[in-house]
């Protein structure tokens, strides 16, 4: 796959999706997947490297994905171009002038963008402005009506919001797939490792989003094998922590993750954290959690949720 960070020319001519594109949910999936059945056309995606919602509104929006998960996801999708540009840098074009950029530097013949797709300087380009300036430009448009599941649009904002409280499960139908992430594994205080249930630590970047603190089931992969884990979210109130991180015991793999970036992607919420009265009750604890996250994981395995 190849990635622009500027409008340039590229290999071929495209079909490009348009969108910030936060967590790549069914949503947006359903956009992109325009793109992949235009036929002589590449598939691309013309995104952004800051969140425009949090630009414009001078205000943090946590999010769902790196700019690095949202390019790996993109590649399994099947996408042959991402153009992740600068927001900051386009954000005062007008939408005349962006949409000629498009066609005329990086070679977009159709564009596909949801119901609700804003552009231009001030926000002005909608997707009637834009049925309008792709008309003259012989550009072929699809816009996406929203994709509803439980009665109401799937939206980064309701996946943010099930997060918040905890329901991964919900999120997880909503993206698609489960929610997760692959930070890299940090060095901790290793109390874990004397107990028998050695943790791999992974603390969360500045903006990205932070589900509900408390235990989850969850799945880790280490070299292409996925195993059931438990991870803790949160500041650890019964040891401590200088920021919240995801904490994970992986009860069937032994190995130094030191360094590495691990996949863990969350099934299910068993408890908030808590602070315990001493390390022995943490200890049981932690062990009795291994128990009822490998029964979730086993469920899941046999029926994923977030295909149900």
């Amino acid at each position: 796959m190849k990635c622009y960070k500027q409008m340039q020319p590229s290999t071929g001519e495209l079909a490009a999706a348009l969108g910030s594109f936060d967590g790549l949910h069914l949503g947006h999936r359903q956009v992109i997947g325009n793109t992949l059945s235009s036929h002589g056309l590449l598939p691309a995606v013309v995104t952004f490297q800051q969140n425009p919602s949090a630009s414009l509104k001078e205000k943090p929006v946590p999010l769902l994905t790196t700019n690095e998960q949202k390019l790996d996801l993109l590649e399994e999708i099947g996408v042959d171009t991402v153009y992740l540009l600068s927001f900051d840098q386009i954000r005062d074009m007008e939408p005349e002038d962006f949409v000629d950029a498009l066609y005329q530097v990086c070679r977009v013949r159709k564009l596909c963008c949801g119901f609700n797709f804003r552009f231009g300087k001030n926000g002005r380009g909608d997707a009637e402005l834009l049925k309008t300036l792709c008309r003259e430009k012989g550009i072929e448009l699809c816009v996406v009506p929203p994709v509803a599941i439980g009665g109401e649009p799937v939206s980064s904002t309701r996946i943010r919001a099930c997060l918040e409280q905890g329901d991964v499960q919900q999120a997880g139908q909503l993206l698609g797939r489960p929610f997760g992430y692959d930070f890299e594994v940090t060095h901790g205080r290793q109390l874990g490792r004397t107990w028998g249930t050695p943790t791999i630590n992974q603390p969360f970047p500045a903006g990205y989003v932070l589900p509900r603190f408390g235990v989850y089931a969850s799945l880790v992969e280490v070299d292409s094998k996925k195993y059931y884990g438990v991870t803790n979210i949160g500041v650890k109130p019964t040891v401590g922590s200088d920021c919240a991180l995801s904490e994970t015991w992986i009860p069937e793999f032994s190995g130094d993750l030191y360094g590495k970036k691990v996949p863990v992607e969350l099934l299910d919420f068993i408890r908030p954290e808590k602070k315990f009265d001493s390390l022995d009750e943490l200890k049981n604890e932690i062990l009795e959690n291994g128990v009822l996250a490998r029964k979730i994981a086993e469920r899941e395995w046999k029926e994923p949720f977030w295909k149900r």
